[in-house]
């Protein structure tokens, strides 16, 4: 062959490449990417990084901005902290160690908004109002073509896509529930379960659990109203001075999709969802496991009766709960035969030393649960841990404390997938009771790996679905078509009620009509026959 010849192929493959390359979808590959994440929640904030992997992973230009330095990251990934103050920490603490000490309830958790969560909630305005934030808008040299807002009691912060001119989208770390619904459209059902009710997979609620959801739904609906006018008032302070600024109510029109770490095909509750509510449950979850420490994997692999891995979560310190309750857990737990993780906070001032139990400040919880050898996960229900357990099938003793805890650990028992126990009044005798009946039972392990298998089963992972949606509201700016049109719809409308209004007044005059109609009939029916017999009588007088 010659070299014209050659050439000429050369040419004509390139050409051809090039033709296939530009009939290709075009993708959004390196696409500006702002997660403003200000709740002062670790595991919160887990869900929320994990989505910006799986973005950083795809080769977009990330840029989070937190309170908290990040467990989950990536090489690619700019991090903008701007912490908490010592002194409010120290509040948070105080706050945290008063809510341990009470019997969990989600009226608890509502209480402690109104004190002292409520430091969680007022906290985030100053996050946006630091110049380290407000750097971001100001340079004009930048642009995103989207901005991530993790939801956790500030609403008003979807107003960062007018801040920004960029679509909006909301991560949430949790089922869709009223305060992501209410932006998204989605409907709001009283035959849905809330969060704190506990049915079992494709059960209904009985009428007892319908009156709890009830009565909790009006509850929810009250927080919202008082939350509504702390948003107004933050809005306000933040942007009430800016005319290039929409209005609060025009901003909740402006978001685009929301991401609820759920999945409600295998968790339950089965709802409709609008197009707007992209279920990625277990976002946090690698497909492959990372290599583990050599002092855990060591400490793992000699344990001949298997491992237990003991967690209460990132919130929730030992030094949050109370003494003796401390003591119960390390009377139980250095009696087992298992191998045991405990994550510890202070490690210079541990509960007690045993050889069959390591403590760890921090754990990889994912990578640990994953292992051949853990046999139970001892965890206080937070969303992350439970998915995380259900992914590898390992059963859950739950200790529940506050938010949404209690209501899981009310699911997983439903479910069969563990058991539960006060941690408040724990005793030693039942916390070993618990660890071996669940460790020995072979229902709780079989159950888990049947939902594992069933969780697992998706059309795409969550991480890709995180990327393909967030690509295609890049793509779409903003995808408005996907919006529901509920989100432009009043409480009035959206409920009916002037259409009921109208029903009952047509029904009203009809009746009244009815009624004029039926008296004139009987007046005309019995006068006509009254009128003979009142003749003869006069005839006969």
């Amino acid at each position: 062959m010659t070299q014209s010849r050659l050439i000429g192929c050369s040419l004509g493959g390139l050409l051809v490449a090039l033709l296939a390359l530009q009939s290709m979808p075009q993708g959004t590959e390196g696409s500006n990417i702002l997660g403003v994440f200000t709740s002062h929640s670790p595991s919160h904030f887990i869900v929320h990084m994990s989505i910006m992997k799986a973005l950083a992973e795809k080769g977009h230009n990330i840029t989070v901005v937190s309170s908290m330095s990040p467990k989950v990251t990536h090489k690619s990934i700019k991090h903008i902290v701007i912490p908490m103050s010592a002194e409010d920490e120290k509040i948070l603490n105080e706050g945290m160690t008063g809510m341990v000490k009470e019997k969990p309830s989600i009226w608890t958790t509502m209480k402690s908004i109104f004190s002292s969560l409520s430091l969680l909630i007022d906290k985030q305005v100053d996050v946006l109002e630091d110049k380290r934030f407000q750097e971001l808008y100001l340079n004009k040299g930048n642009k995103f073509d989207v901005v991530f807002v993790g939801f956790f009691f500030n609403t008003y912060q979807v107003a960062l896509g007018a801040r920004f001119n960029c679509p909006v989208i909301a991560s949430w770390p949790g089922p869709p529930m009223i305060m992501v619904n209410e932006v998204l459209g989605n409907p709001e059902l009283l035959s849905v379960p809330q969060s704190h009710i506990s049915v079992a997979p494709g059960k209904a609620m009985d009428f007892k659990q319908r009156v709890q959801n009830f009565v909790g739904t009006l509850g929810f609906n009250a927080l919202g109203l008082f939350l509504h006018h702390k948003y107004n008032r933050f809005y306000d302070r933040l942007w009430g001075k800016d005319k290039s600024m929409p209005s609060f109510e025009e901003a909740q029109r402006n978001v685009s999709l929301a991401f609820c770490n759920g999945h409600g095909i295998s968790e339950g509750p089965i709802r409709p969802n609008v197009p707007g509510i992209i279920e990625i449950g277990g976002i946090q979850v690698k497909g492959k496991a990372d290599p583990l420490p050599e002092d855990i994997k060591e400490f793992l692999d000699k344990g001949k009766h298997g491992a237990i891995l003991f967690s209460l979560g990132s919130n929730l310190k030992g030094e949050h709960i109370q003494p003796e309750v401390v003591e119960t857990i390390f009377k139980g737990l250095s009696s087992v035969k298992q191998q045991v993780i405990w994550k510890w906070d202070d490690l210079k001032n541990i509960p007690g030393k045993s050889e069959n139990i390591l403590y760890k400040k921090w754990l990889p919880q994912d990578d640990i649960l994953a292992h051949p050898k853990i046999k139970l996960f001892i965890t206080h229900a937070g969303k992350g841990g439970v998915a995380e357990a259900q992914y590898h099938g390992v059963p859950m003793l739950a200790l529940p404390v506050f938010a949404d805890q209690p209501g899981n650990a009310d699911k997983l028992v439903e479910s069969g997938y563990g058991l539960q126990l006060a941690l408040t009044s724990l005793e030693v005798d039942e916390f070993k009771a618990a660890i071996k009946e669940i460790i020995e039972n072979p229902k709780f392990a079989q159950k888990l790996k049947a939902f594992s298998k069933l969780y697992r089963d998706r059309p795409m992972t969550a991480q890709e679905s995180v990327v393909y949606w967030t690509e295609y509201v890049i793509r779409h700016h903003g995808a408005a078509h996907m919006q529901s049109p509920l989100v432009h719809m009043n409480f009035i409308a959206s409920n009916n009620l002037d259409v009921y209004v109208i029903g009952a007044l047509v029904l009203y005059i009809i009746f009244i009509i009815n009624k004029i109609v039926w008296k004139f009939v009987w007046r005309k029916l019995f006068s006509k026959s009254n009128t003979p017999a009142q003749k003869k009588k006069v005839k006969k007088q």
